[in-house]
């Protein structure tokens, strides 16, 4: 397998189960704005794209409206008993650990806002094996592939052919397409559920356990 000297990651459903600060928030926001409550299946859809591209298509609000209730779940998400309510997922670390000691450079691309990446990923340590987190800005007007972008850029990245992207997510892979470089998705996370998922882009392979990274990522 490829030896990437460049790998950067996805946080929700690939580095950290957050779903249960995340869920409590957008229910907390559902609430306040005296919306109607869907089934639990649904919340899963809110982890890891926008949280005002969720709002939107749950309740088909327009652009504007949508914002708003991204503030108001930002409001909630940013207190410690909603970001910090996570757990990395188990193998994680010895993924990083294994990448760190190959001297491989590590990365952090989410959407979730900067101020919250850097929080949440500092708060489960993941800075003990990277000064590269990169989320998305205040006014929403970062894409996957911008935030991606910035991340290889500051990493020194010069090759893109030396990178990955691993992500849970349609959104880790359309960005990493779009900047041509490969893509690992993961499937123990929140968006793809089967490798078939996953083979809807182009990948360079499927991992359904952290620990399934060591063989993608050369470290076997």
């Amino acid at each position: 397998m490829k030896q990437y000297q460049y790998v950067v990651f996805d946080v929700d459903g690939t580095l950290l189960d957050t779903a249960e600060g995340i869920v409590k928030a957008v229910k907390e926001t559902m609430r306040m704005e005296k919306l109607e409550i869907p089934a639990d299946d649904v919340f899963r859809t809110f982890i890891g794209p926008p949280i005002q591209n969720s709002f939107e298509k749950l309740y088909g609000f327009g652009a504007k409206r949508a914002q708003e209730m991204a503030a108001v779940f930002r409001n909630f998400y940013r207190q410690d008993e909603y970001i910090l309510r996570a757990k990395p997922y188990e193998g994680i670390y010895e993924v990083c650990r294994a990448l760190a000691a190959a001297e491989r450079k590590i990365g952090i691309a989410t959407y979730k806002r900067q101020d919250y990446a850097e929080k949440i990923v500092r708060y489960f340590q993941f800075d003990r094996y990277t000064d590269y987190i990169f989320g998305a800005d205040h006014e929403n007007r970062l894409k996957k592939v911008d935030i991606i972008r910035l991340c290889l850029n500051k990493m020194g990245c010069k090759d893109y052919g030396q990178a990955v992207m691993i992500g849970d997510s349609d959104n880790d892979a359309i960005g990493a397409q779009a900047l041509g470089i490969d893509f690992i998705g993961v499937t123990y996370g929140f968006g793809f559920l089967n490798e078939e998922d996953v083979n809807a882009y182009a990948n360079a392979g499927c991992a359904d356990t952290p620990l399934g990274l060591f063989g993608l990522l050369g470290l076997a």
